[in-house]
């Protein structure tokens, strides 16, 4: 039996700003509320999808978008959050990434011999 077989390669691909003095960055966290704010409509929604606080979810938000420069929600009150046209971009270019290594990834793996 191949010692590899049972093994897949994980990729992460997160996005930080050198330049801030917090670590927070847009990693598959914030790109899961973010698609869930997306596809739900608010952040409240996409935390609870997450079985994640509401109030972490906010603290999580405002870090990442303190530590980034930018603003990644657009929030109306009771009315929910949408992604600004930057989160949008960044969530977008986070998962095209992802999925590009993530493919390359196990190509690689695949062609590895055992």
């Amino acid at each position: 039996m191949d010692a590899l077989e049972h093994l897949k390669p994980v990729v992460h691909v997160a996005f930080a700003n050198p330049d801030a003095d917090s670590r927070s960055m847009f990693s598959r966290g914030i790109a899961e509320l973010c698609r869930g704010v997306r596809d739900l409509g608010s952040l409240n929604a996409s935390a609870k999808n997450m079985h994640m606080a509401y109030s972490k979810a906010w603290r999580i938000i405002k870090s990442t978008e303190d530590a980034l420069g930018m603003q990644l929600l657009v929030r109306d009150g009771a009315h929910g959050s949408t992604l600004t046209p930057e989160g949008l971009r960044l969530l977008e270019l986070h998962d095209a990434i992802e999925e590009k290594l993530r493919t390359e990834a196990n190509a690689m793996f695949e062609g590895t011999e055992r």
